[in-house]
């Protein structure tokens, strides 16, 4: 199946908000330290925003780069915005900073820069070619024939094997305060400095959300420090250290820190789930029990009924089946439950079927895209048919509801690179945002939808939204969908993404198709041999047939020489 892919915005649109410092713009992309000047707007940021969280070093050291000369500040950024903390001096060559070797002599003076006298077996490999390796340790690289091979012996037959240095080699030691102000500033792990470095593309622009000194991700210095004990946990983990030290190594949180405590959440669930599939499961139980995170209570179910803990299992199963956290977890539970009690002796309750989808079969001739196969085949002009998947709906939410995603709302706007609020997925998401969307739930009422969302539609359009994917969205797909689609339909799509927006705005049909003289629609899901229904779509499809929306899944056999078909 075709996806459409969310490509990462990298351009930086200033809000030109009087909330915003005068001093702090970012720079031209004519200027070829434009990279210099960005990362000082982001240590002014930092500092008029954050100054009360910063140490009196990290006062003196942003006070001490702005004395630098100009040469030593944009080798320093250089270096930061490069990939690890090594790096070799003979390639460390950029035209607009002159004699790099004098450029970092100031940094040296400050130990933000250290000569390396020597190297380990990662460092040597990552810095030196495999040639340059062989003529610095021939003997240990003598019956290798690749570099990868090479290494991969030698770690494990003299991982403690050292080299000096053949020429001169820097470490970048201020790397860690860096990181701190990028978090600072980015309010998350995975946002970093590319984004200043890749907007020379000139591509993106996001909305302009009004900022105050209050808008920050950040209201005490502990709350930093514990994300990035975090985020060392979660890399840890990520580089396959033993499991019980990346636990042990995990940050206490105070439960009044929502944003921490899910990302805590987050990495135990990970954590836990390695532990399920090495089938340590009485360790992943133990990680689920405590974990807040979505899917967690289900999983513990699941390791439940594998420790053969059944009467546990149907206890905590009929708890969740009580009040489910979501419809995700509804339809688990529900899967488990006749399990269980079959297990424990107990007698079955009736089974309640789910509101079976229509269907329909097509035979083609084999396609690449099987999508785009049945568009092709049922689509006319007077009944065109549109590849859509998680596109149309998504972004008509997105436009309909734009005041209501963008509200400068405390802790869910704090830098100018976001295309969703930090709470998108918090419980009080809707709550703290009632009276803007009840606005777009009276529209729909009214049947004024259409000209808000064309209007927005046009001024929006290329703003970064996580809702909104603009190259599924032609003006004529806005345009049809709008007129044929009814309110309470819409209203209806709308009302389920709300109640779980993460979950909630994927497993849409593949396909809409549009009879636009008879004003009717339908939504097409389709499934090409051996594919099948996926759970989330399988609940949009209830979701529909509840409602009276139509939607419909269509299987595709491919057609052989022969004329039979083919559906394995």
């Amino acid at each position: 199946m075709v996806a459409y892919l969310y490509i990462k915005p990298v351009v930086l649109a200033m809000s030109k908000s009087p909330a915003f410092s005068e001093n702090i713009r970012p720079a031209s992309l004519d200027d070829p330290m434009y990279y210099l000047h960005n990362f000082q707007w982001v240590l002014d940021w930092v500092s008029d925003r954050h100054g009360d969280l910063l140490s009196s070093d990290e006062h003196q050291s942003v006070s001490q780069f702005k004395e630098l000369p100009l040469a030593s500040r944009g080798l320093m950024v250089r270096m930061v915005m490069r990939k690890g903390e090594l790096f070799r001096a003979d390639k460390l060559h950029y035209q607009e900073l002159g004699c790099t070797r004098q450029a970092v002599e100031p940094l040296l003076a400050l130990e933000w820069v250290s000569r390396e006298s020597s190297l380990d077996l990662k460092a040597l490999f990552r810095l030196f070619t495999w040639v340059e390796v062989r003529q610095l340790a021939p003997e240990a690289t003598a019956g290798h024939r690749t570099k990868g091979q090479a290494l991969e012996t030698l770690l494990e037959t003299s991982p403690s094997l050292v080299t000096p240095c053949p020429s001169p080699v820097y470490r970048l030691t201020i790397m860690a305060l860096c990181d701190r102000f990028r978090l600072m500033f980015f309010g998350n792990g995975h946002q970093d400095w590319s984004e200043f470095v890749l907007s020379e593309l000139g591509t993106y622009r996001y909305e302009q959300v009004l900022f105050t000194r209050e808008s920050r991700p950040f209201h005490r210095r502990e709350e930093v420090d514990t994300y990035l004990q975090l985020r060392a946990c979660r890399e840890r983990f990520y580089e396959e250290q033993p499991l019980n030290e990346v636990v042990a190594s995990l940050p206490t949180i105070d439960s009044s820190n929502p944003w921490l405590c899910a990302a805590r959440d987050r990495l135990v669930f990970k954590i836990a789930r390695e532990y399920e599939r090495a089938g340590e499961l009485g360790d992943a139980r133990a990680l689920y029990q405590n974990c807040h995170y979505p899917g967690a209570r289900a999983r513990q179910l699941r390791v439940l009924e594998r420790l053969g803990a059944w009467q546990e299992a149907f206890t905590l199963a009929q708890v969740a089946a009580q009040g489910p956290e979501s419809e995700a977890e509804h339809q688990q539970v529900q899967r488990l439950l006749p399990r269980l009690r079959r297990n424990l002796g107990l007698a079955a309750t009736p089974k309640i079927s789910a509101m079976a989808p229509e269907t329909f079969e097509l035979q083609l001739p084999f396609a690449p895209v099987v999508e785009l196969a049945v568009a092709s085949h049922l689509g006319s002009d007077a009944a065109p048919v549109y590849y859509v998947e998680n596109s149309l709906i998504s972004g008509l939410f997105g436009l309909l509801f734009w005041d209501a995603i963008f509200a400068p709302i405390p802790g869910a706007f704090f830098h100018p690179f976001q295309r969703s609020p930090a709470d998108l997925h918090w419980p009080d998401f809707r709550e703290r945002r009632a009276d803007l969307l009840e606005q777009g739930f009276e529209h729909l009422r009214r049947g004024t939808h259409g000209p808000i969302i064309r209007r927005r539609f046009a001024d929006k359009h290329g703003l970064q939204c996580v809702f909104v994917w603009w190259e599924g969205l032609s003006e004529d797909l806005l345009n049809n969908a709008l007129d044929i689609i009814p309110a309470e339909h819409l209203t209806l799509h709308f009302q389920r993404i709300l109640r779980d927006i993460k979950s909630n705005t994927a497993g849409f049909p593949d396909l809409i198709q549009f009879w636009p003289d008879q004003k009717r629609y339908r939504m097409i899901e389709v499934k090409g041999p051996g594919d099948r229904l996926q759970d989330n779509q399988k609940r949009w499809l209830t979701y529909f047939a509840q409602h009276d929306i139509p939607a419909s899944v269509c299987y595709v056999s491919w057609q052989s020489v022969n004329g039979a078909s083919n559906r394995s």
